[in-house]
């Protein structure tokens, strides 16, 4: 309707006189894109609402979740500068499809930004960049599994093509999923793995249908403090790994 308030496509996490740090809905870029240049900006969005920002890492488009700016360029080096010497621990909440038989793993695949014609992240052993992701498995319900990624290098969609790999792509990912270049995967829903489901299968709609992937948390250190911050999941994901909970099937450990 005219004159109503469009809700912004993020959430306050933290902020003081050096930084801010946001909980990014799926399908907005963190800042300029060569792919995407014409479209919806967070850092923009950011400074019109309270001066500038300087971005500090980014996460993908359709990703949701943390995402730290600095407010001065001093600011900027220093914790740009500890993403680079890796002294930021990550953490990320992935639904995938499948279930690993590990309860937790590693990845060190060498990978290459850009490296087909679709613009892809490819595995190359010989001209790839050092790239560790480690995973830990939270949960299985049907043949979904929720997953906790921590990447130890900050390579573009690292943890997507780490874990299509592994054989457990991201439910929803259109670069690296299971229907990647063929039909577009509708998204997950509750009669895949409730048993005993007796809901109509022409008018369920799915908990999720975007890239299953959130930034939930970011550990450094800046001027001697320690900050933990924690981004909660947005509601769709919320939903999703909620009923996955409640219908979960354990593995061996």
């Amino acid at each position: 309707m005219p004159g109503m308030k469009k809700t912004p496509p993020y959430t306050l996490v933290f902020e003081d006189p050096r930084l801010i740090a946001v909980n990014k809905a799926p399908g907005i870029s963190v800042g300029g894109d060569r792919w995407d240049e014409g479209r919806e900006r967070l850092d923009r969005l950011l400074e019109q609402g309270g001066g500038k920002v300087f971005t500090v890492h980014r996460i993908d488009r359709d990703t949701s979740g943390l995402v730290l700016f600095a407010r001065d360029e001093t600011t900027h080096r220093e914790l740009s500068l500890a993403f680079e010497k890796r002294l930021v621990k990550k953490e990320y909440l992935a639904v995938v499809h499948g279930r690993p038989s590990w309860s937790e793993t590693a990845c060190d695949l060498p990978l290459v930004p850009d490296g087909d014609k679709l613009h892809r992240t490819i595995i190359d052993k010989y001209r790839g960049k050092s790239s560790l992701t480690r995973f830990r498995r939270l949960l299985c319900a049907g043949n979904y599994s929720l997953l906790e990624a921590r990447p130890e290098t900050g390579r573009t969609h690292q943890i997507r093509v780490h874990l299509a790999a592994l054989g457990f792509p991201v439910v929803c990912d259109p670069l690296y999923g299971r229907s990647a270049g063929r039909s577009i995967e509708k998204g997950v829903f509750l009669s895949s793995f409730k048993k005993g489901w007796r809901g109509d299968s022409l008018e369920e709609k799915p908990l999720l249908n975007r890239l299953g992937l959130h930034a939930a948390s970011l550990a450094f250190s800046i001027n001697g403090a320690e900050l933990l911050l924690q981004a909660p999941l947005c509601r769709d994901m919320n939903a999703l790994t909620g009923q996955m909970k409640k219908n979960a099937s354990g593995l061996p450990r």
